[in-house]
């Protein structure tokens, strides 16, 4: 093997073999940089072995650890570790900044990252692939160390290969896959020599049983972010590979500030060039939008794939090269999905995989995962539940992978405005044989939930109306489990919170399901005006942005400090909703409460066992923009419960019949035809007659 060949030209010329993942760096962005590269192997030891202490010991509370190690944030790896910019002409010509990093001499650095390591039991669950090489092709003294982790989470080096020459050099070793049917990554550390050490470039690549040469169309959803719009454009038109591959970028703008009329638009799309595609229509949500998307893929014929991405992210397009090649080594055509990082803690992952609860119909994370984990304050090293296989019931369409294949023979998605339609589309998949995969390695960076409560403003209906729609089509239980359950307690929660606004959204949520499948198409564009004027009939949907338009509180509403405590069982929640309740029903607010609020309540104390105990507070919103003078109702709070009871059980006694109703018009109303007519419906009427 020549010396002077790169790896990528060694791929290409090689006779089957194929890239499965990059060794890639983060380029500029330090906030990432525990992503890529591990310069403090101990990141989350100490945390790690307290959590096993107190397992051990029988105790529920975790502290919290914090460690003065060198490498313990990401500020100080650019001394040890030096990316792109830093290195030699000559290497940032022959291999681009990405590939390529220089260690200083003596230091250890690992990839044992979540970008970086190879999620081998993935690749051996769904692949046809048997064995990986891993390809390292080095410049200067130094030590390689291979590693493999369990499904436990246990690690153990599996070769350690020491280069005595300064000279470049490219070292492969074959590593069985075999072992990794429940879990397990490969990953290798470089120990740099006394004058440092220089890695050009490196890959995992494999000779698959079967695979294809697949193209991929991206579909993107838009509304009122020309900004995000045009840096994402500029971050693919940047990424030569990846264009490649692509057969069409179909950009389809809902909003009223058009992408097109951005004024960096056009610099930004000129290296897509004639790929590129934006599509105006009226605004159908994020369904409507990636409707849209796959039917001008499919209706093309050209894609093998097609991508759909947010808007207002941030991604790694070298994720999407990796879709590409997990989709083409598959079994059978899979969805492929990437995972969410928080745009705002760059280094915090959303979720690992997530499912739907079967009996509770409730989606979240799945089984065995945790919610926001932090690679920066805990690498991959040292986090036992990653290194477990998790199986996905759906991927999250910021950024999903989907066989056209698959579109032609399941339709399109749900008409639902926004709300469950991805997670509808992974259960529907997948009763039609075809898994998703939440792929390690694979991303984006989104505006992180936890800023948003979107479950008790105008989105509420979606929640409701939606989850009550997916289940109808797919949950195995009658009834629906517990959903309806759950649904009624919600609406106690909401009515002792003074959230009358979002009980009524709920309440016309139920009505619209009973109402039966023709209400989706028909309302999916006027539907959001509806519910937002609806909103702002009720007091606590009337926001404010400036707290000096509400009367000033009156102080501290009695027992509040005592009130924050969380109930601490489940008869602990029974006495105090039943309290509530018969408060709420039979006692009338004090009149000083319509004056002025009781007291101010931040959103992260806003819980339905602190309101409860109130007649009127000023509460502010999740996104910390306003607030609004949420006011007890004992006439509205009497009526609301009495149509709760009644919707409920109406839904409860028809329940076989609507599921047998909604299940047949199915296959009708996420066709091709069916959209059509409502993406032609959604455009403005032209001057003269037409659309």
């Amino acid at each position: 093997m020549n010396d002077s060949t790169s790896i990528s030209q060694q791929v290409r010329t090689g006779t089957g073999r194929r890239v499965l993942q990059r060794v890639i760096f983060p380029g500029d962005d330090l906030d990432v940089v525990p992503l890529y590269v591990e310069t403090n192997l101990e990141r989350g030891g100490a945390e790690l072995a307290n959590e096993q202490m107190t397992e051990a010991l029988g105790i529920t509370t975790t502290l919290a650890v914090t460690t003065d190690a060198p490498g313990a944030s990401g500020g100080e790896v650019a001394s040890i570790i030096r990316f792109g910019s830093a290195l030699p002409a000559y290497l940032v010509e022959e291999t681009g900044s990405r590939r390529t990093a220089m260690i200083s001499e003596g230091r250890r650095v690992s990839f044992a990252t979540y970008f970086n390591a190879f999620p081998a039991s993935y690749w051996r669950r769904w692949t046809t692939i048997n064995s990986v090489s891993l390809r390292i092709r080095i410049e200067g003294e130094s030590t390689i160390i291979l590693y493999r982790s369990t499904a436990k989470g246990h690690s153990h080096p599996v070769a350690t290969i020491d280069i005595k020459s300064d000279l470049p050099q490219t070292i492969e070793r074959v590593l069985p896959l075999e072992p990794f049917i429940d879990g397990g990554w490969y990953w290798f550390d470089i120990v740099a020599g006394p004058r440092g050490t220089t890695l050009i470039e490196a890959d995992w690549s494999a000779v698959p049983q079967a695979s294809r040469d697949g193209r991929i169309s991206l579909g993107i959803t838009t509304f009122n972010r020309p900004d995000f719009m045009v840096d994402q454009l500029r971050t693919l038109g940047d990424a030569q590979p990846v264009l490649d591959l692509i057969d069409a970028i179909y950009v389809v703008d809902q909003g009223t500030q058009r992408v097109s009329d951005h004024p960096d638009y056009a610099d930004a799309a000129k290296k897509i060039g004639d790929r590129l595609h934006v599509i105006e229509q009226g605004n159908l949500g994020g369904s409507g939008g990636f409707a849209r998307a796959m039917d001008e893929a499919v209706r093309a014929g050209e894609s093998d794939y097609l991508l759909l991405l947010d808007d207002d992210i941030q991604l790694d397009p070298e994720g999407i090269l990796r879709a590409v090649t997990f989709a083409d080594c598959a079994r059978k055509p899979t969805i492929v999905g990437g995972h969410m990082f928080s745009l705002y803690d760059r280094s915090v992952l959303h979720a690992f995989a997530e499912s739907v609860a079967p009996y509770r119909w409730w989606w979240g994370n799945a089984p065995t995962t945790k919610p926001r984990h932090d690679f920066g304050r805990r690498n991959l090293r040292n986090t036992p539940w990653l290194h477990r296989r998790v199986d996905s019931d759906y991927n999250g369409w910021w950024m999903c992978l989907i066989p056209t294949r698959v579109i032609k023979e399941i339709g399109l998605s749900l008409p639902v405005f926004i709300k469950w339609d991805d997670a509808e589309y992974g259960l529907r998949a997948r009763r039609a044989g075809y898994p998703t995969v939440s792929l390690p390695g694979m991303a984006a960076w989104h505006i992180p939930w936890q800023d948003k409560n979107d479950a008790v403003d105008w989105q509420a209906y979606y929640h409701l109306r939606n989850r009550l729609i997916s289940a109808l089509l797919h949950s195995p239980f009658p009834h629906g489990g517990s959903l309806l359950n759950e649904s009624l307690e919600r609406q106690l929660q909401n009515l002792l919170s003074m959230q009358y606004s979002t009980v009524e959204l709920r309440l016309l949520a139920i009505q619209d399901v009973l109402s039966g499948p023709e209400h989706l198409h028909r309302d999916i564009l006027t539907k959001t005006a509806q519910l937002r004027e609806l909103r702002a009939r009720f007091c606590d949907g009337q926001l404010a942005a400036d707290l000096e338009s509400f009367p000033p509180p009156r102080g501290r509403a009695p027992g509040l400090q005592k009130e924050l405590a969380s109930p601490v069982s489940g008869l602990d929640v029974l006495k105090r909703a039943g309290r509530a309740t018969v408060r709420h029903l039979l006692r009338a607010p004090a009149k000083p409460s319509r004056k002025r609020p009781q007291v101010a309540v931040p959103y992260q104390d806003a819980h339905w066992w602190v309101l409860a105990k109130m007649d009127s507070a000023l509460v502010s919103a999740a996104d910390g923009t306003g607030a609004a003078w949420y006011q007890r109702d004992r006439a509205m709070f009497r009526k609301q419960v009495l149509r709760s009871l009644i919707l409920h059980r109406r839904l409860r006694r028809r329940w076989a019949r609507l599921s047998a109703r909604y299940r047949a018009a199915a296959p009708q109303f996420t066709s091709p035809a069916a959209w059509r007519e409502t993406f032609d419906a959604s455009l403005p009427e032209r001057p003269g007659g037409g659309r």
